[in-house]
């Protein structure tokens, strides 16, 4: 028999969820403590690729450049051109292919212009995570894992890898979006039995994209970017396109549309013209002509540099937009619903009373201390506080705690130089049974011991009150009634107290003393009324809300009085308004909520998941909202809401993904720059379409309505296309900035399904066109009349001139340009006398004028031209002025 060599079969490694902590570790060649180095984690990363899911790669430039080749109408003018040059016109041909290769090196400009401002948008959205790296935790782009890196998990962390845990204290997973699970998943670190487990099983791992809901953990990656389970989902869905904006989508709409009217009209044009006893070439290259230039199939391409370019000077005002249609849908927004800490407030606690011996003062105690009460009151404040400065000069601990510590340096009592004469001896911290802190100090004679606490819980402790007559019987009603008042005007109030000690408890004895012995008998010093104050532009950008038509909401979890206090300073709410709280809107139906939630202007005491209802309940009433968040539990209502903005600098990553806008300042005015920026490009794509459409349809009606004037055909096909290159190209391009209409926020906002062209838009584009024409026409019919050889290039230079003068009289939808100035865009100012500077060359430069077919012009001829081309600009100016006195568009 002969010997037979048998290879066993090499068993599979364990899987990651059967090997323990340890071993996880070791297999990974990484330190648990220290995660990895710099250097290693360097060349990891060249190993394995950054992590991120792949997406179908974009198009190169070179496809890119040929796209630009690929409509239909393209290719059928190169195909005309190229037999016009197999009959003997080697000019034309030549001249239109050149035109043809300038549009498309035009239009593969602004698409890369384009394509890199999204790119931009992404890379600032991109999710970040907390690493070990050389034993320090560092904060860094979620593409820079690697497997072996030691991963922080907290809550609100969207996680970035696939992990092996190596701690996990209370940490639970929402892993719906990877196993459709909808309860959160808790984790644990041991190891498990099975090979063979499904995903929702495999409870010490935690997986690339799925979300911390509560506790915290350690990780070890051990899959990164297309390697996790998520990224084997998304090679098996990859996709093509991204989604249009409903903007976008209306005009591809519309654009199919106008083409078959183009097209027809296209048909007449050239049997006109063969009828009247033109060459069927020249008529089929001028039919083909005005099809390219009269279809607008660049819009939707423009829509979208339009609001890239937007999005990306919106980041410079601290407003960073995940989601292009957010842009476009900014102006429609008729709530905003915002979180109150930290929005429309500093996020910091300051000291606005002082209540002592009879005196109430609101900020002026810089210098107080010349009574005994008042130097005692301080010394508590600085003394009984864990609050310190750091090293840069800034307060660091407790908000609360700062503010007092602040309050009494303001007072003129440093805590460094007090602690040096009575330094701290025993303290009993703050407890929320209790809630009261105390502190013991060492004093000439024995100690000295300082209380805080919540008035109604410190002042039934104390036996007396500090005065300037000495030590007095506590009016306890009194005091609990001032504190009652300044609860009542939204402050946190907070109640001290002292007491002298003749001899210190000894440490040993410190537990077997009751709390509760200690802090009674205690001698009043004052009442500290506490707020986080509104932030100083919040006011004036709550104004600018409701003269925009938008009617600002605050929802917070604080107390109501403090709700309604901020609300009032801000002009959210005036005297008398109401504040519902979350106990009150719970017991309320949705449809009877909805009967009463247009009345409602603060909502206090309010959890997380309240704030979908209240979402639903003004969509229901057919109100945009905007709604801010910032915490896990606000994802779902961000996602519902037609806007979600999430905080940049205090929110979580859940809240972010989940939102189309992210504050890089966490602050409420800018989501009014926002929404002013969102309407000032809206306006922009309006003035651009407006003026692209007018100038096609000029030109359409100039060739269609010739023959039937008798009159030959008035332009050529060169003359055609250069006009589509020039006009439409850089000053088109430079409407889209456009500075903002004046009173832009003091209009409704938009409806958004309003049609595009509502308001007079499609008015304007026809009477407008039709004068461009008629102009055109009535410059032919003159020159024609009166023997002149060069009506061509006078009707050639009249067309495009008046398209000039059209772009600047719309740069306004009301204000005249002479008001608003001719030199506050200079971009398109300069656009115009680029354009105005091409025109005249292809008339005065000798090299130029056989290939555009055109005769340079006498003095009298280009006078005259410029005249003719004025007619537009000061109708519209007209029409500017009807709009302005209310005789125009009231209800178009």
């Amino acid at each position: 028999m002969a010997n037979q060599t048998t290879h066993a079969k090499k068993p599979l490694p364990p899987p990651w969820h059967q090997l323990s902590p340890a071993e996880a570790i070791h297999k990974l060649k990484t330190d648990a403590h220290a995660g990895l180095s710099a250097a290693e984690a360097d060349a990891r990363l060249m190993r394995h690729g950054h992590n991120e899911l792949q997406e179908n790669p974009g198009r190169s430039l070179l496809r890119m450049l040929l796209d630009q080749f690929a409509d239909f109408m393209i290719l059928v003018l190169i195909g005309a051109a190229l037999i016009s040059g197999m009959i003997g016109d080697i000019k034309d041909t030549i001249a239109i292919i050149v035109i043809v290769v300038l549009n498309a090196v035009i239009g593969f400009v602004q698409e890369y212009r384009a394509e890199r401002a999204m790119a931009a948008l992404k890379a600032l959205a991109a999710v970040s995570a907390k690493l070990l790296r050389e034993g320090e935790t560092v904060v860094l782009p979620a593409s820079k894992i690697v497997p072996g890196d030691v991963v922080v998990l907290e809550a609100g962390n969207v996680i970035p890898a696939d992990l092996r845990l190596l701690q996990a204290a209370q940490l639970k997973v929402d892993e719906a979006a990877l196993t459709g699970e909808s309860l959160t998943v808790e984790k644990h670190t041991h190891e498990l039995t099975g090979h063979e487990l499904p995903l929702g099983d495999r409870k010490n791992l935690a997986y690339k994209g799925t979300v911390v809901t509560y506790g915290r953990g350690l990780g070890v990656a051990v899959a990164t970017g297309m390697n996790t389970e998520l990224g084997k989902i998304a090679a098996s869905l990859q996709e093509d396109g991204e989604s249009k904006t409903p903007l976008q989508k209306r005009l591809a709409s519309f654009g199919r549309r106008l083409a078959v009217v183009v097209l027809a009209i296209c048909a007449i044009v050239f049997a006109a013209g063969v009828m009247r006893g033109e060459t069927p070439v020249l008529m089929f290259l001028t039919a083909i002509s005005l099809a390219v230039a009269a279809i607008p199939e660049a819009l939707p391409a423009v829509v979208t540099i339009a609001l890239a370019l937007g999005a990306r000077k919106m980041v410079k005002k601290h407003a960073l937009i995940r989601r292009l249609p957010a842009v476009e849908t900014l102006g429609s927004v008729t709530y905003i619903c915002s979180d109150k800490t930290g929005t429309l407030t500093q996020n910091k606690m300051r000291v606005e009373e002082i209540f002592a011996d009879g005196e109430l003062l609101h900020r002026e105690w810089r210098g107080r201390g010349s009574s005994d009460v008042w130097q005692l009151l301080f010394r508590a404040l600085a003394l009984s506080n864990d609050a310190s400065f750091s090293r840069h000069g800034k307060p660091s601990g407790d908000p609360t705690e700062v503010a007092l510590y602040v309050a009494a340096r303001e007072a003129g009592f440093d805590k460094v130089e007090l602690e040096q004469l009575a330094p701290r001896l025993l303290e009993l911290p703050f407890d929320s049974e209790r809630k009261r802190m105390t502190t013991f100090h060492r004093a000439q004679q024995g100690a000295l011991s300082f209380t805080k606490g919540a008035p109604e819980n410190l002042l039934p402790r104390c036996a007396s009150m500090l005065s300037v007559m000495g030590s007095v019987v506590l009016p306890l009603a009194e005091m609990l009634a001032q504190a009652e008042r300044m609860a009542a005007d939204g402050l946190r109030v907070l109640a001290v107290a002292y007491r002298v000690w003749p001899e210190l408890p000894q440490t040993g004895e410190i537990d077997e003393i009751k709390a509760d012995e200690i802090e009674s008998k205690l001698v009043f010093l004052g009442l500290i009324g506490l707020m986080d104050p509104p932030r100083h532009e919040a006011h004036e950008a709550v104004s600018l809300c409701r003269s925009a038509g938008i009617i600002p909401v605050m929802i917070t979890g604080d107390h109501p009085q403090t709700a309604r206090a901020i609300a009032l300073r801000l002009g959210i709410v005036s005297d008398g308004g109401r504040v519902m709280t979350g106990a009150e809107l719970a017991q309320l139906s949705q449809q009877d909520f909805e009967q009463q939630v247009l009345d409602v202007r603060v909502y206090a005491r309010v959890d997380p998941q309240q704030k979908i209802k209240i979402v639903k309940a003004l969509q229901e009433k057919g109100e945009f909202v905007a709604m801010t968040g910032d915490g896990v539990n606000d994802a779902p209502a961000l996602k519902r809401a037609d806007i979600g903005i999430a905080m940049g600098k205090g929110g979580t990553d859940v809240a972010r993904e989940a939102a189309a806008l992210v504050l890089l300042d966490d602050n409420f005015a800018t989501i009014v720059h926002a929404v002013r920026e969102g309407r000032r490009i809206f306006d922009n794509i309006r003035k651009f379409i407006k003026y692209t459409m007018t100038s096609n349809a000029g030109e359409v009606w100039t060739i269609f309505l010739a023959p039937f004037m008798g009159l030959p055909i008035p332009l050529l096909p060169i003359h055609i296309l250069w006009i589509n290159l020039v006009t439409d190209g850089l000053p088109g391009l430079a409407l889209t900035a456009e500075p903002a209409e004046k009173g832009i926020m003091q209009r409704p906002p938009r409806p958004p399904k309003e049609n595009i062209f509502a308001h007079g838009m499609w008015q304007h584009i026809l009477w407008v066109g039709l004068l461009m024409g008629g102009v055109s026409l009535i410059t032919q019919a003159w020159s024609v009349h009166t023997g002149s050889a060069h009506w061509q290039s006078m009707v050639f230079t009249v067309l495009c001139l008046s398209q000039m003068g059209h772009v600047l009289a719309i740069r306004s939808e009301k204000e005249s340009l002479f008001k608003i100035g001719f030199f506050s865009n200079p971009l398109l100012l300069g656009a115009v006398a680029l354009t105005f500077a091409l025109q005249m060359a292809t008339i005065y430069v000798p090299f130029l004028q056989p290939i555009f077919k055109t005769e340079a012009l006498s003095a009298d001829e280009l006078l005259l031209c410029i005249a003719l081309s004025a007619v537009v600009f000061f109708a519209v100016e007209i029409e500017k002025w009807l709009v302005r006195r209310g005789a125009l568009y009231q209800n178009a």
